[in-house]
């Protein structure tokens, strides 16, 4: 688990616990050629260690298939999915694709909607999205409607889409809010149609800023950000993680040190910052040295 992880599980972890909610765990290994064995046990001991618990779980997303291909069904049986026989480079290689999220990619232009323009390839299944819907989001205020792009939710190598499970998975498991970072809130609207489309209603959702590094691209190891098991294994107290943490989301002051359940009194959504924080892991260590 690294330090952005980290951060958002405490802020997941704070709104759950300061709201007397169930806070439920779910391991999203989707792709399991690339997991890394014993990388989830991993997580869960680094979120012991940093006295985040939770209440429910973990449930694991390679085991629960059978889901969400009962969904997709669902899905074929309102006439909602459709087979792409696409490419990454057939989709960048037409001009007049529309341009889409930074984020998502080209939007995509309906080449496959009526029936599969190629014969040579597997077909993915791609889900037929009528409406961008507007909503609002806890930390950044209301988001307005957005184009609709027809988005895969089976890959062509049978993998199920992060979008498609992870809705099943907050309905089946009754999810009211989602805590999550802010590069996935251009997928919100994606998910939101999938919520419909099933016949569920969809959670709040409340994106956190992203943790950047000093440069002002995303956190890395390229940063020297220890993975908060080599903290864990260096004998650094969990306290320390919790401190710094909690700075970058505006709850203390840099230098403090201090456990997640000292960190409840003091957790007001409204206090939260809603930019990205520049962090550097040497500085922090620092300040709590």
């Amino acid at each position: 688990m690294h330090w952005g992880t980290a951060r958002t599980a405490l802020l997941g972890w704070l709104r759950a616990r300061s709201a007397g909610g169930v806070l439920v765990m779910r391991m999203e290994d989707l792709d399991p050629p690339r997991v890394v064995p014993g990388s989830a046990d991993e997580i869960l001991r680094d979120l012991e260690w940093l006295g985040l618990d939770w209440d429910e779980g973990p449930h694991v997303q390679s085991q629960r298939f059978d889901r969400y291909e009962a969904a997709i069904e669902t899905l074929r049986a309102l006439g909602l999915v459709f087979a792409c026989t696409c490419s990454r480079k057939d989709l960048q290689a037409i001009a007049s694709a529309p341009h889409g999220d930074s984020a998502l990619g080209p939007r995509y232009p309906g080449t496959c909607l009526h029936a599969p323009i190629r014969t040579d390839r597997p077909a993915a299944l791609r889900f037929h999205m009528l409406r961008g819907e507007a909503f609002s989001d806890g930390l950044h205020g209301a988001q307005p409607e957005s184009e609709p792009d027809d988005f895969v939710v089976k890959r062509a190598d049978g993998v199920y889409a992060y979008q498609l499970a992870v809705v099943v998975d907050d309905i089946a498991m009754g999810i009211t809010e989602v805590v999550r970072g802010d590069d996935l809130l251009s997928s919100t609207p994606r998910q939101i149609a999938l919520y419909r489309a099933l016949g569920a209603e969809p959670p709040r959702f409340l994106h956190v800023p992203l943790l950047l590094g000093p440069d002002g691209t995303r956190l890395s190891k390229r940063h020297e950000a220890p993975a908060v098991g080599e903290q864990r294994e260096q004998g650094r107290a969990p306290e320390h993680v919790i401190g710094a943490l909690a700075a970058t989301l505006g709850i203390v002051p840099a230098g403090t040190v201090i456990s997640a359940r000292e960190l409840l009194p003091l957790f007001e959504l409204d206090r939260l910052s809603r930019e990205p924080f520049r962090f550097d892991c040497l500085r922090a260590e620092r300040e709590q040295s």
